[in-house]
């Protein structure tokens, strides 16, 4: 591993093509006039922005903390149909799901989405039969247009195979279904760099103070950047609150007699060492409308997902013992003892899921978007799920365009004029861009491990060659950040170069997987601090 001692030297002289500096989008966002000022960088501000800027809008995006710091970087990191939706007869919805999700992981993301396959066991006693669920995961597949294949049932044995530390006491049968997994975190970084592609300006680490009023019009916001004190502010002919659990927080801002429109559901998860290789992931019905998961993911094992309603400071969620308690317990409904260990756990996180304001069970809660407009004009929306995050970003510009006056109207380009699946950055075969690497991505340096090669396919795609050619210019860069991850130095630089990584944490918990693998040491958070430092 790199010594803490070398790490200064590393990347000194950022890259050609690197970002503007804080101070010169900060100027950039205090002179112009922009048509749409986004507050909220998780998906769903992301997304708009991103959809807006294509349609020819001037659009800035802000963020109090970083890019997906919060929910976004806390799902279960899941592109689905939702299999839980045939439960309620929600037919068209998740047939609306599938198609998203196979839009996203086929044809704008390959590179940063992979296909999984789900079994789901029935065990003696169970709330499902093996006839209702073999028949369910049937009609899944068949609203997919049998794109991953047919659903279907399998044996105890033969599922034994794919998930060693399947529980088999009274396991009847184990039903079978495809979906897609990704790394939420990237897959949200990518489309910032999609939204700034098409022309917005962004900005992370950048609190809304105040908003800005003309004539009793939301027009702006006044922020300060929080990694300087400096304070600034945004002129924009409408303003969009997408700041997800906060929405209400803002909305006070506009209207200090806004009542309430959401209310929150506490998602935790756990991170754990795998004790053998997974070929499949595990969804375990609980009861009839809740599922666990156990997923590979990152070569690691998450599980999860708990969903119970949360009243506190969205900035304090936070995993708890009876959280741990409860996904461990619901795990072992379907998981050996040996892989529940505690020992085994590296991290734990949890979000805050969005849902509409009224009562009942959270767990039965829709998860649909709403979007609602405040006495000054400034538009919310919150809710939905990440595997629609490209039709959110369309509904809330429908929404735009549609608005009273049609502010906005005269200058876009009309939603369904725009490309129905333009491809994130770095869009590419992965296995052909880690095949690449291999070949070519040491040369003249040192060869490049199969696991580095294969880590920056799937979370970069064809922008590894950038990260290659960095590391190949500075053997230094070039080397593991921990010899237990695939990560190397040079994805830190690339990082602060290209991707607004401003702390540690942005770094090692969502531009990498340092911190979930449980790797992130004192020792490198120096060293990425420093890196960090050294902007030339």
């Amino acid at each position: 591993m790199t010594t803490l001692q070398s790490v200064p030297a590393l990347g000194t002289h950022p890259a050609s093509g690197s970002l503007p500096s804080r101070a010169e989008t900060r100027e950039q966002l205090s002179k112009a006039a922009y048509d749409l000022l986004v507050i909220g960088g998780g998906i769903l501000g992301i997304s708009t922005a991103w959809h807006a800027a294509q349609s020819g809008l001037r659009v800035a995006l802000v963020d109090a903390g970083d890019f997906a710091g919060a929910t976004s970087s806390a799902s279960s990191k899941l592109l689905h149909g939702g299999l839980r939706y045939l439960q309620t007869g929600a037919v068209k919805l998740v047939a609306e799901n599938h198609f998203e999700r196979r839009a996203v992981s086929r044809e704008v993301a390959p590179h940063l989405a992979n296909p999984l396959t789900f079994y789901l066991p029935v065990y003696k006693g169970g709330p499902h039969g093996a006839a209702k669920l073999g028949a369910g995961v049937f009609a899944y597949s068949a609203l997919s247009a049998f794109g991953d294949g047919v659903g279907h049932v399998i044996s105890p044995a033969r599922a034994r195979r794919d998930v060693p530390e399947l529980r088999t006491d009274n396991l009847k049968a184990v039903a079978v279904y495809g979906d897609d997994q990704m790394n939420d975190a990237r897959m949200a970084l990518m489309t910032v760099r999609a939204a700034v592609e098409a022309g917005a300006v962004v900005l992370n680490h950048a609190a809304v103070t105040g908003l800005r009023f003309t004539k009793g019009r939301v027009t702006g916001a006044d922020l300060q950047d929080r990694t300087d004190g400096t304070e600034f502010g945004v002129n924009a002919r409408l303003v969009l609150n997408a700041t997800g659990p906060w929405v209400d927080h803002l909305r006070r801002m506009e209207n200090p007699d806004a009542a309430p429109s959401i209310r929150l559901s506490k998602g935790a998860h756990l991170v754990l060492k795998r004790t053998r290789p997974w070929k499949a992931a595990l969804a375990t019905p609980i009861d009839k409308y809740r599922i666990t998961f156990a997923l590979p993911w990152e070569d690691m094992l998450l599980l999860g997902t708990t969903d119970e309603e949360y009243e506190g400071d969205p900035a304090d969620v936070a995993v708890t013992e009876k959280d741990t308690a409860q996904i461990l317990d619901e795990a072992a409904f379907s998981i050996r003892d040996q892989q529940l260990s505690r020992d085994l756990i590296t991290y734990s996180f949890a979000g805050l899921r969005v849902l509409p304001g009224g009562p009942g069970d959270t767990s039965k809660a829709k998860r649909e978007t709403v979007v609602t407009e405040g006495r000054g004009g400034m538009l919310s929306v919150a809710g939905g799920k990440w595997t629609t995050f490209r039709h959110i970003g369309r509904t809330v510009m429908n929404k735009l365009a549609a608005l009273p006056g049609h502010p906005l109207a005269e200058d876009m380009e009309p939603i369904a004029h725009l490309p129905k699946k333009l491809p994130l950055p770095g869009i590419a075969n992965p296995n052909a861009v880690a095949h690449r690497l291999l070949v070519d991505g040491g040369t003249p340096g040192p060869r490049m491990a199969a696991d580095t090669a294969r880590h920056l396919a799937t979370h970069y795609g064809s922008l590894s060659f950038d990260i290659a050619r960095m590391a190949n210019e500075n053997p230094a860069l070039a080397e593991r950040i921990h010899p237990d991850a695939p990560e190397i130095w040079a994805q830190v630089a690339y990082a602060r170069d290209h991707e607004w990584a401003e702390t540690a944490d942005d770094v090692l918990r969502r531009r990498t997987t340092l911190t979930i693998r449980g790797l992130a040491t004192d020792e490198i958070r120096a060293g990425v601090e420093s890196m960090l430092g050294d902007r030339g």
